[in-house]
């Protein structure tokens, strides 16, 4: 058997929030390590989505990290709310302060990565062709990562402006006196449409379904207020752990039945009126599992968004009718709605209208060609899965990532892919960060996953590989849990069946096959089945000295 010592004991693939935190505890255990990092500095998400309106819907402080003790009685946060420059100029902070940058390798893409069978060692391969090795990998490439464009005939043609919300330049770019199209109404566009509104001289929305929108209700943060949310740290640290989904918010066990009609209302009313997910993960429980006590909830908001726009059309137009509230990403606003009161927007429903193409100067509908200067894309991402697929990823007996996964993933624990030793996946696909707070539901998994890093290394193991049976245990448990409730109905990013994949002629148009990516289950359930099996010699892993 060959025998190579390679250049690192692990490589990190990104340096976004896992990425950053994975690299403090694998250098404080003692390892040597290098992350490569496809962009020009920290912070993954809030480095790359930098499009007007790009801010956090769980609250600032609840999203920092628990680590970082003297910046935790340093840092002030200016709202409950941070908008992207703030938590950009945040995740710089930390890596100045924990001199994080010196092992990280910026602006170097991973095109592939090969596992060696006779070294037991990943050979990694970045854009420029550099080929560096290392015995573990560790992905943190992020959950929504991966931009996808629509398929519209045409769309290289424009001769305008073109943009992507996840690819927003550096520089300013204005919206005054031009006539912009936004495409997509997620969780991005509704924030993007509601601040190129204030300034473009004609903003045209295309709409393929509604969204339910909740108020994000963001405020400044006093220096009284911030005091006393620093002297609360340790409790909610402590509570956010224990969370269902690792928000301040949870749900509430007290259901829709036990108010009356008056009363209901009145707690709907508080909601609505409180921060962030209050309105979502801070309602009462059955309105994630009970279609009457989802449409009590539904109705109160489809009444508030006809309170807030004043053409009743457009009104009716922007309340979902077809899906469940919550079953999609929950869009959390700050005069969304009001918006659509304003002269130079307009709303388009493709439904109805359907773009047929992009021409040079604009977008042609059913209904004739719309002129533009400038066309912003905000039509997400391929969740949990895409970043991964696009790099090509070579694992025992030449077999493929994208071949392992061509019917949906399937992992063990959302960690490890079977037949792909010593490469493991944090923020991916059957892992807890895609239904939750982000920071929380990923530190307790890096902490885990660093302790088994330095097993790996200090104990010679030569390989560490999923077991075909675990892995298949837990990918029907995944597909299993999130089989029954609201959430099966309703085609979504949690399923992938939003997208389609290509024909091998290139053509797409393939249905993407609907099996759900994330995991359904609580924070803290997840963390403690990942505890246990470093309490009982990790079953489910084969285990090579």
């Amino acid at each position: 058997m060959a025998v190579r010592t390679p250049d690192f004991d692990v490589i990190v693939i990104g340096a976004g929030i896992s990425g950053m935190y994975q690299l403090h505890l694998l250098r404080e255990a003692g390892l040597k390590v290098r992350v490569l990092e496809a962009g020009g500095d920290v912070g993954g998400t809030w480095y790359w989505n930098r499009y007007p309106g790009a801010r956090l819907d769980s609250e600032s402080y609840s999203y920092q990290y628990a680590f970082t003790k003297d910046l935790l009685g340093e840092w002030d946060w200016s709202e409950h709310f941070a908008a992207q420059p703030e938590l950009e100029k945040y995740y710089r902070t930390v890596a100045d302060r924990y001199d994080l940058r010196k092992d990280i390798r910026f602006d170097t893409r991973v095109t592939a990565m090969d596992f060696d069978e006779d070294t037991d060692d990943w050979t990694v391969t970045t854009g420029t062709g550099e080929r560096l090795t290392a015995h573990v990998v560790i992905t943190a490439t992020g959950v929504l990562s991966a931009p996808i464009y629509p398929r519209i005939p045409g769309i290289e043609r424009f001769g305008g402006e073109v943009r992507h919300t996840a690819q927003w330049p550096r520089e300013d770019v204005t919206f005054e006196g031009k006539r912009v199209a936004v495409i997509g109404t997620g969780s991005t566009g509704v924030q993007v449409i509601t601040e190129i509104a204030k300034t473009a001289g004609h903003l045209t929305v295309f709409q393929r379904t509604a969204n339910w929108a909740v108020p994000l209700n963001n405020a400044p943060l006093s220096t009284e207020e911030m005091a006393e949310i620093r002297a609360g740290y340790p409790d909610m640290f402590d509570r956010l752990q224990k969370t269902f989904s690792g928000f301040l918010h949870d749900w509430d066990p007290r259901p829709t039945t036990d108010y009356d009609g008056a009363g209901l209302r009145d707690r709907f009313e508080a909601a609505y009126s409180g921060h962030g997910f209050s309105k979502w993960i801070g309602l009462p429980a059955d309105i994630a599992t009970d279609i009457t006590a989802n449409e009590k909830w539904s109705g109160f908001l489809a009444d508030k968004i006809r309170e807030r726009v004043d053409d009743p059309r457009t009104a009716e137009l922007l309340i979902p009718d077809d899906h469940y509230f919550g079953t999609k990403r929950v869009p959390c606003e700050s005069g969304y709605y009001e918006s659509y009161n304003r002269d130079n927007v307009e709303l388009v429903p493709v439904r109805e209208n359907p773009i047929e193409e992009i021409t040079e100067t604009g977008i042609r509908t059913s209904q004739g060609e719309l002129p533009f200067d400038m066309i912003v894309f905000a039509t997400g991402f391929e969740a949990f899965t895409g970043a991964l697929k696009r790099i090509d990823i070579t694992g025992v007996g030449g077999r493929t990532l994208r071949k392992a996964w061509e019917d949906g993933p399937v992992t063990y624990l959302g960690v490890q892919v079977s037949g792909f030793p010593n490469l493991f996946i944090m923020g991916g696909p059957h892992g807890k960060g895609g239904h939750g707070n982000g920071p929380r539901c990923a530190e307790r998994v890096l902490e885990w996953m660093a302790e088994f890093a330095e097993h790996i290394v200090t104990e010679d193991i030569r390989r560490v590989e999923a077991t075909p049976e675990a892995e298949r245990e837990w990918s029907e448990e995944v597909q299993r849990r999130a089989s029954g409730g609201l959430l099966a109905q309703t085609k979504s990013i949690y399923f992938g069946d939003n997208l389609e994949d290509e024909d091998e002629d290139g053509d797409g148009g393939r249905p993407r096959k609907r099996v759900y990516l994330a995991y359904i289950g609580a924070l803290s359930e997840y963390v403690e089945r990942l505890r246990t099996l470093a309490r009982t010699g990790y079953p489910g892993f084969r285990i090579s000295k």
